[in-house]
């Protein structure tokens, strides 16, 4: 395996992408960047089986249209990480911003804390591609809006109330949102039916709470018997009504 470093201290976003590409063209399977303060776009676009640890707090639009790479923030983001992301894994140690999973259509995102608004927003799946948004903390409003397809688990880790605010799943019409804890029901958005997670569901996102609460030292056995509430479609027109038909 060959391993680079580089330090982004007071380097431009542009050539710091550069770095990094020019890194895996000559065979780099590590990379490592220390001192990463907002710059954005990193990993955008790249692809093949290579590990990218992130020192610092990068800027928007991390690892955008990847595919296959893993990523690991030591760190908090900015907004819309995994922005249409195709595949491969994030795992953010800390929080991140608006947008996370904007249009992701496959791989994991894993974020350990917080996230911001709209999280997940138009997430998609086809075929076998069925992207995942695992988050340890909490979410602000409109998280899921217009969904349609791929899993938003929210464990809530320190709060009963994983999203207490409102839009949850507004417009979905695809996959789902499962929250461990409790949600009030006029905080859940238009188009949504809210159940209660059975056994079936429970195994499906068992595996899910492991990886997760290894990556971040987490023991998973107490959260593999919590009660968790599933938010879904009620339909796949969530707006049929609102549509003019000549």
């Amino acid at each position: 395996m060959k391993s680079v470093r580089i330090d982004a201290g007071g380097m431009h976003y542009t050539p710091l992408n550069q770095a990094i590409r020019k890194a895996v063209a000559d065979g780099a399977d590590e990379i490592t960047i220390d001192h990463v303060m907002g710059q954005r776009f990193i990993a955008d676009g790249l692809k093949g089986n290579i590990s990218l640890v992130i020192n610092g707090v990068p800027g928007g639009d991390l690892c955008m249209f990847m595919s296959g790479p893993t990523c690991t923030v030591y760190g908090n983001c900015d907004h819309a990480s995994g922005n249409t992301m195709d595949s491969g894994t994030i795992i953010i140690h800390g929080s991140t911003g608006d947008a996370v999973a904007h249009s992701m259509r496959g791989g994991k995102i894993f974020v350990r804390d917080n996230i911001g608004y709209r999280g997940g927003i138009h997430m998609k799946q086809y075929d076998n591609k069925r992207p995942i948004l695992v988050v340890g903390g909490i979410s602000r409003a409109f998280l899921g809006e217009y969904m349609a397809g791929g899993t938003i688990l929210v464990l809530g880790l320190k709060n009963r109330f994983p999203v207490n605010e409102r839009g949850v799943g507004s417009g979905i019409h695809g996959g789902e949102i499962i929250l461990r804890g409790e949600i009030a029901d006029e905080n859940l958005g238009v188009g949504t039916k809210k159940t209660v997670l059975d056994e079936e569901g429970m195994q499906g996102i068992i595996p899910l709470i492991r990886e997760f609460c290894g990556y971040f030292g987490i023991d998973p056995a107490p959260l593999e018997k919590d009660r968790y509430i599933r938010i879904a479609p009620a339909s796949s027109r969530p707006f049929a009504n609102k549509y003019t038909w000549e």
